[in-house]
């Protein structure tokens, strides 16, 4: 079983992320200090903009970035790739700083997927458009065809200034959307800009598996575990200086490319989004909350095709849950027999926002560091096999592996559960990603922008 594996037999997956972090394959035995230290092959050329020291309340990327003048971008005509979450520490949109700033010119806006307002539904493709609030073209970067910057919506422009909300999770899309951003921009000698902003759940939490090499793509980027722990810049960082993360460029393209990260002033590690002190924005038509983005960390994968639902009616996405044919208080047993360090849960009715009332199980987090963010939903999988038998993830991941094989991002669990059903051996599962995830951080490090 997977939770006996000897260390000879982990070190294999160990050794493949060395290699695609740029560490060494010993890694493992390195102190941080000497991983960072260690030669490593030729990186693109990423120049960090070190702020001042903290002065007051957080500074995110965009305002240390007008603290300086808008130095990085000046004289430059750039092209903005940003969304209704991309905002100063004021809540006015990046755009708008960006188009008001002295010897700056706006010529374009890149949208990803919901565009640049949260016009579209997730998964929703469209093409080029006008934003109706600034008049600038929208060039799609989520049309179904192309997902980097062509040549051509490139012409003219100097640099792309990226200021995306990430929530800290591999399978929400917008980190992947900036490493296609920056593959165009280095293929086609664009500089790239990306203002750093605080990774919703802080950056301690790592958890869930690494991600399969063979398994990269729109809803997985980065080979990370699916809680990262890194911010949208530390990614960037990652992308343009460890071999094998920019997918779809030549390492030769990678180490001629320009990254400029422009990091926060006053955030550390330790702070999830409310010690921030900054609203919340939305980031796209589900996640409008934090509370919405601890539940897509913990009850997302849980909840996909496996005969459990989130929301209660129409609200509490990602928090409330339901399951087919059961009623809450039958839930709420089933739920609470689980154990899950860290979690609870109660019976809550609301009238929705259709004006209907509904009633759900709500999931709450009550103890922050003992909770695991994935292990709910790990568990959710495991438990629709028992109370849907003989092992209704049979059929589910025969109709609909690829995507969710994605999602998850380990061909070794999906196997497991597709075999095992109720029986799967979660706690060796978790065993095991706790030990890799550990080297995993070890090995970051040599990205962190802030401690």
């Amino acid at each position: 079983m997977v939770g006996t594996l000897p260390w000879k037999n982990l070190c294999l997956p160990i050794v493949a992320l060395s290699a695609l972090l740029g560490c060494s394959a010993t890694g493992s035995s390195q102190s941080p200090a000497a991983a960072t230290s260690a030669a490593r092959p030729a990186v693109a050329p990423v120049l960090t903009v070190t702020p001042p020291e903290p002065a007051g309340p957080i500074m995110l990327g965009i305002d240390v970035l007008e603290s300086q003048g808008f130095a990085a971008i000046k004289g430059k005509r750039v092209a903005v790739l940003s969304h209704t979450a991309g905002v100063n520490r004021q809540g006015v949109s990046t755009i708008d700083v960006l188009r008001r700033a002295p010897g700056v010119q706006v010529v374009a806006l890149f949208g990803i997927e919901h565009g640049v307002n949260n016009e579209f539904s997730a998964g929703k493709y469209f093409e080029d458009y006008k934003d109706p609030r600034t008049g600038l073209p929208v060039l799609s970067l989520y049309n179904g065809r192309t997902r980097k910057p062509t040549k051509e919506q490139l012409k003219g422009v100097q640099t792309v200034v990226v200021d995306l909300q990430d929530i800290g999770v591999r399978s929400y899309t917008f980190a992947v959307w900036m490493r296609f951003a920056i593959e165009g921009c280095f293929e086609n000698g664009v500089e790239v800009v990306v203002l750093d902003r605080p990774n919703p759940l802080g950056g301690l939490k790592v958890s869930g598996p690494l991600l399969d090499a063979d398994l990269r793509s729109g809803v997985g980027g980065y080979r990370v575990p699916y809680v990262h722990g890194l911010t949208i810049g530390e990614l960037a960082r990652m992308a343009a200086q460890a071999p094998g993360v920019l997918v779809d460029v030549s390492e030769a393209v990678r180490a001629k490319g320009k990254l400029t990260v422009i990091p926060m002033r006053g955030w550390n590690r330790s702070m999830t989004w409310p010690e921030t002190g900054l609203r919340f924005i939305g980031t796209s038509p589900n996640i409008q909350d934090f509370s919405a983005v601890v539940g897509y960390a913990m009850v997302g994968l849980g909840c996909e095709n496996t005969g459990f639902t989130h929301g209660i009616g129409t609200n509490y996405v990602f928090r409330g849950i339901a399951f087919k044919g059961m009623t809450t208080d039958q839930l709420l047993l089933q739920l609470a027999a689980l154990k899950v360090p860290g979690v609870g849960f109660r019976k809550l009715t609301v009238t929705d926002a259709a004006g209907k009332t509904a009633t759900g199980a709500y999931v709450d987090v009550t103890d922050w560091n003992a909770w695991d963010p994935t292990q709910f939903s790990f568990e959710l999988m495991r438990l629709a096999c028992r109370l849907n038998p003989p092992n209704p993830m049979a059929k589910f991941l025969a109709d609909k592996t690829s995507l969710f094989s994605k999602e998850v991002g380990s061909h070794e669990f999906l196997n497991a559960l597709l075999r095992d059903g109720a029986k799967v051996d979660l706690a060796g599962f978790e065993k095991t990603w706790q030990a890799r995830n550990t080297i995993y951080q070890q090995q970051t490090q040599k990205y962190w922008l802030y401690n």
